[in-house]
């Protein structure tokens, strides 16, 4: 049994708390919050205790820790939990300073402690198998990826001010699944953006639109767009074309039930929310991290995946500011 201790119990929070509940290789055995009251909420739904932070890191009782706090508090909340040799369950990103994740990662080393971060959607069982199946060669050689992705409504404009922007909170996901699904490093980036759905999300400096082109050495290409909405729900599709075919993962709906017509086809919407579309990810995650500390190995995601979709985000930013393409080494 993996004993855990939780950093956070707002939204994201609640649903690794639980999930953690439920797992029969895992107990939650205390969570800390500045807000007292969600902590304790979650902790009477899942049999915790309420601690404080330094309570958490200085444990004996406790195993892991996983970090569902504001992402200005990931690294230095890494850095603790690692010294105080924690296994250590991170939500994206470590930083919005790949050069801050740079100093967490050596600090990770040298306390040589496993990290994973939260990088969830390679765990979705759509996902997941689309990615096996490149790998074994279903496709053949890859040439062309397609990732999209479309929130169903932009948060609030106080959220996007202290974001980094869409690239670095949102798209960086999709990142993630180009490297997933690439098999190498990306060298060189092109972006566009806009700010089409909300003016003040322009006025905040972010865009709410936006297009990336992703591009290795060896000539494969990924192509990702971003929309802050989607008025028929949340829009999360990928699509691998190779040399002997192609592949595609689609949309969840809210049921498989379809309606045929004198006026067509029709089917129910699809998910509307993320927490419902990536419900079973979350849940595959935390068992994947249990994986690796039962099996002595560095889980991944890790850290370095962080970084390199941090990178990818802080290229694909310049691009758009700069209207060039970047090249990285």
């Amino acid at each position: 049994m993996v004993r855990f201790g939780l950093l956070g119990a707002g939204r994201i929070g609640q649903i690794h708390g639980r999930n953690i509940a439920a797992s029969k290789r895992a107990v939650l055995v205390a969570i800390a919050d500045p807000m007292p009251g969600a902590a304790e909420s979650l902790a009477e739904a899942t049999g915790a205790s309420v601690r404080t932070l330094d309570e958490i890191l200085a444990a004996g009782d406790i195993d892991a820790v996983l970090i569902a706090t504001p992402t200005d508090t990931h690294a230095d909340f890494i850095d603790r939990a690692a010294k105080a040799g924690k296994a250590v369950l991170c939500e994206k990103p470590v930083d919005l300073s790949s050069a801050r994740i740079e100093e967490t990662l050596k600090a990770v080393e040298k306390a040589g402690v496993p990290l994973m971060i939260g990088f969830n959607r390679r765990f979705d069982p759509n996902f997941a198998a689309l990615q096996a199946r490149v790998a074994e060669g279903a496709v053949g050689t890859v040439e062309l990826i397609t990732i999209l992705s479309r929130d169903p409504a932009p948060p609030p404009v106080s959220y996007i001010k202290h974001s980094g922007g869409l690239f670095r909170d949102m798209m960086i996901h999709d990142f993630d699944m180009a490297r997933f699904l690439l098999g190498e490093e990306v060298v060189e980036v092109h972006s566009v953006g806009s700010s089409l759905v909300d003016p003040a999300i322009g006025e905040a400096g972010d865009v709410d639109t936006a297009a990336v082109l992703l591009k290795t050495a060896s000539g494969k290409i990924c192509q990702i767009s971003n929309s802050r909405r989607a008025t028929y729900g949340y829009d999360q599709r990928i699509e691998v074309h190779g040399s002997e075919g192609m592949i595609s993962a689609g949309n969840v709906h809210e049921t498989t039930v379809r309606l045929a017509g004198k006026n067509g086809v029709t089917a129910d919407p699809v998910q509307n929310f993320f927490l419902e579309r990536y419900a079973a990810a979350y849940a595959r995650e935390i068992e994947a991290f249990i994986d690796a500390i039962a099996e002595g190995r560095q889980p991944r995601p890790n850290g370095r995946d962080g970084l390199e979709a941090q990178r990818l985000a802080d290229a694909a930013t310049t691009a758009h500011q700069t209207g060039k393409s970047v090249k990285l080494g």
